[in-house]
């Protein structure tokens, strides 16, 4: 059995995605080929002698770009069995069965032992949530982790980054979040002595900051604390950065000592917005004091916070948007929000709880099978006018280098604010805190300018 599993976009990391079914198939004897299209071009010749081509689809933006690559797929191996496999596999099903490909979300490793052992007919969608005993990664089919975005440090040193994941799902069930509608308030767990093995392997290949790609790493805090001291106790100059919630930063407030002493730099919040009704139609479990309180806290620990937003959805108004990058300005925040941030639009997939909140089905449109959402116009055409002048701005700005306050003053004046109230705003330092050098985006309509066809990055 000849598979060929095909990554096209997981955010500028060495996909986990593909290295853990990889160690599972090569212990059935499969031959086993990794393609990364944002770091190398189609394999020709792998994909012409394939028996199985999987997708892995774990975001938006790689579904789209996976369903690009699909002609030329079938053009080179009409014959092949095509799956897709990842979070938005589920949310796509019906149009990737379409295609001809078999349908696996979830727990999806054994899935894809079971189909390449079998090979049978591409049927419904299967959803595995079943906990397994996982393999450690092979990632020797994989370009090496210099090919993949680094850390760069408030000196403008970088770090070789690593990815891993510790666990997968989430207890909670936020409305605009694509795990929800697959894992639906629950959470599995990759075991500790797998995630310390792939952590080593890493270090081994040059890795210096480890990237925790869980959707939210305390979801299970005993698990995570034993993962990452007993990391720390085997690597004590390495680095890393965790995904948390803000009320878990809180409700857990008193082991944020225990991420500071064990190397972690960065915490990715989702923030989403500073308005309290959007949170709840969001059902985002905080709010926008909350929030504060976290901000508070992980600054008294010495740890950066990298906060996520969706400013623009159909509850954004001029005078809100100008609130908005008020309060980033206000909470001396602008060198620590990613440009992209300040553009996002709200995305509505297939599946989405969203669809059932009154407020977000008054303004949608029937589903684009193109774009893969539930396209919607705010009620005030002025509302999409900013939102893409402002994603014009950030788009030029990054494309002439400048760094995020430049960008930040820019569409402060994009969004009709006084220059020189910017200036009076308590900034405590230009220097742009530890970050990864491909920003993270989710839960929101990518840019176009984030889709491209099958050449490499």
């Amino acid at each position: 059995m000849n598979v060929v599993l095909v990554a096209s976009y997981e955010c500028g990391h060495q996909p986990f995605g593909l290295a853990s079914p990889a160690a599972w198939l090569n212990e059935i004897g499969a031959r086993v080929t990794c393609i990364d299209l944002t770091r190398t071009s189609l394999d020709e010749v792998a994909v012409a002698g394939a028996d199985l081509i999987a997708f892995h689809v774990p975001m938006h933006t790689a579904t789209r770009l996976a369903i690009e690559a699909v002609p030329e797929v079938r053009r080179l191996n009409p014959d092949a069995a095509l799956c897709f496999f990842g979070l938005y596999a589920a949310a796509n099903a019906e149009l990737l069965s379409d295609l001809g490909a078999s349908v696996i979300a979830g727990e999806f490793e054994p899935e894809l032992v079971r189909l390449a052992a079998a090979r049978p007919d591409p049927g419904p969608l299967v959803v595995s949530l079943a906990p397994q005993r996982f393999r450690i990664p092979d990632r020797s089919g994989l370009p090496g982790l210099d090919r993949y975005a680094q850390l760069e440090m408030p000196d403008g040193s970088r770090r070789l980054a690593g990815y891993t994941e510790a666990s997968r799902g989430c207890r909670h069930r936020c409305r605009h979040c694509p795990v929800v509608p697959v894992y639906d308030g629950r959470f599995r767990v990759v075991q500790p002595d797998v995630v310390l093995a792939d952590i080593d392997q890493q270090v081994e290949a040059g890795a210096q900051h480890i990237t925790f790609g869980d959707p939210d790493f305390w979801n299970g805090v005993p698990h995570a604390l034993r993962v990452v001291t007993e990391m720390h106790r085997r690597h004590p100059l390495l680095t890393y950065d965790t995904t948390i919630k803000v009320e878990h930063l809180l409700r857990h407030s008193r082991h944020v000592a225990t991420l500071a002493a064990t190397g972690c730099l960065l915490v990715t919040t989702a923030v989403e917005s500073f308005d309290d009704d959007v949170l709840r139609l969001l059902a985002k479990g905080h709010t926008a004091a909350d929030f504060d309180q976290a901000l508070d806290l992980l600054r008294r620990h010495d740890l950066a916070v990298n906060p996520t937003f969706i400013p623009f959805h159909p509850w954004t108004t001029a005078d809100r948007y100008a609130a908005f990058l008020e309060r980033i300005a206000g909470s001396g925040l602008i060198s620590s929000v990613a440009p992209i941030q300040l553009a996002l639009r709200l995305l509505v997939p297939a599946g989405s709880l969203l669809l059932d909140v009154p407020e977000m089905a008054a303004v949608l449109r029937p589903f684009d099978g193109q774009r893969l959402v539930f396209p919607w116009e705010h009620p005030d055409p002025a509302v999409d006018e900013l939102q893409a002048a402002v994603l014009e701005t950030v788009t030029a700005g990054e494309a002439q280098g400048w760094s995020r306050t430049e960008i930040f003053a820019a569409v402060w004046e994009r969004a009709g604010l006084a220059p020189g109230d910017l200036g009076a705003t308590p900034e405590p330092s230009t220097a742009t805190p530890p970050h990864l050098l491909e920003p993270w985006f989710c839960c929101a309509e990518p840019p176009a300018v984030r889709l491209g066809g099958l050449a490499p990055v």
